[in-house]
């Protein structure tokens, strides 16, 4: 099952290089970016959209682990506090059966 898992993964990366070339190859008008207050130099159409690609993949990575650092955070301190508590009430147990001896 695994072995099927990774010849597909490797089937979809070698299709999604394939689309890329692709697309690469059929966009290779220059087109110039007009960023409001930069304007960059005539490059193709296809490496703008990739390099908009990539850079929207790495935002998405950094903001997702913004997040995972936050929830694993909040998930320690609930760790925390659970023991905290789980201690109190071993505590109170234990002196609750002293006291009815």
């Amino acid at each position: 099952m695994k072995l099927l898992r990774n010849l597909l993964y490797i089937a979809l990366v070698l299709a999604m290089v394939a689309v890329g070339v692709l697309f690469a190859l059929q966009n290779e008008m220059p087109v110039p970016l007009d960023l409001l207050v930069v304007t960059f130099e005539p490059r193709s159409l296809a490496l703008w959209l990739l390099i908009a690609f990539a850079v929207g993949g790495m935002l998405g990575m950094a903001m997702s682990s913004v997040l995972m650092v936050r929830t694993r955070t909040s998930l320690g301190s609930a760790n925390r506090k659970l023991a905290r508590s789980k201690a109190e009430l071993d505590k109170l147990r234990t002196a609750g059966l002293k006291d009815g001896e």
